[in-house]
């Protein structure tokens, strides 16, 4: 009487085809039970089916025990199917709690409307474009760049978040000094707003890509952010990655020169993205 199932786990819907089966099996069995006893009472065979009959419930019985097994799956994914809405629902709000937190950053950098959110996501897409999947920032430390560290640190998070990257090392670098920093993308741009001096006056470039080179791994490539060229030389050659650059603020041609020649030397771009 039961219907054969496939060896892979039931679905919703296959649980529910079985129960009513199952339940119509068993009216079907009662019908049966009914019949067999009205016939009883008139042939006077009551004794040679006693068996036929006790066999019947037993089968009954099989079938109730199924039914409440069925049952008892039913609500299991019904539960499950609710938890997993719930955990949709957050995640849309989690979603909605990001963009929200994304257009307050650019709001605060001046880049939420018009040409400064076009210049971000080409920005963005420049990004996405990199070689490999890793990403390693190094970053001008000297004075020159402290006033624009309130707002940088907080679009450079939300850069590495919509560029896709795996963001796996931040360096700062002034007067002949530098810091890496790995770990978790929170722990790395507070660590360098905690120990970055942005007060140096030397854009050592070259001592900083040397010292890369030496101690770091080699990522997929580099996102150098300054703005002022670099005050040794650079050894363009030995650097292992192309180098991507972005130079800040209006700044002298000099700057995007030197940077340009850099990410051309390496195998990267000059990218641009105006702080306001």
């Amino acid at each position: 009487m039961r219907r054969s199932r496939a060896a892979e786990p039931d679905n919703f819907y296959e649980i529910f085809s079985d129960m009513a089966l199952l339940m119509l099996a068993a009216f079907i069995f009662l019908f049966a039970l009914i019949l067999i006893n009205a016939q009883l009472q008139g042939s006077g065979k009551a004794q040679e089916s006693l068996q036929e009959i006790e066999n019947l419930k037993q089968q009954l019985a099989q079938i109730k025990v199924e039914n409440m097994e069925l049952q008892r799956q039913l609500s299991s994914l019904a539960s499950v199917d609710a938890q997993q809405q719930m955990k949709n629902a957050e995640a849309m709000m989690a979603g909605k709690d990001v963009e929200d937190q994304i257009e307050k950053v650019l709001l605060s950098a001046s880049m939420a409307t018009g040409k400064g959110r076009k210049d971000f996501e080409m920005f963005v897409k420049g990004l996405k474009n990199l070689p490999g999947k890793d990403l390693h920032l190094v970053i001008d430390g000297t004075g020159s760049m402290h006033g624009v560290t309130t707002f940088l640190v907080p679009v450079l998070r939300l850069i590495a978040i919509r560029s896709g990257k795996h963001l796996s090392a931040v360096s700062w670098y002034a007067d002949n000094r530098e810091g890496t920093f790995t770990g978790t993308m929170g722990e790395m741009f507070d660590q360098l707003m905690g120990d970055a001096p942005f007060i140096g006056v030397d854009e050592t470039i070259g001592h900083a890509f040397r010292k890369l080179a030496a101690d770091s791994p080699i990522p997929g490539a580099y996102l150098l952010i300054g703005d002022e060229p670099s005050t040794d030389d650079i050894g363009y050659h030995a650097i292992p990655a192309p180098v991507f650059t972005l130079p800040l603020g209006s700044g002298s041609g000099n700057t995007k020169f030197a940077y340009q020649k850099l990410a051309d030397q390496t195998g990267g771009r000059m990218l641009e993205l105006k702080f306001q």
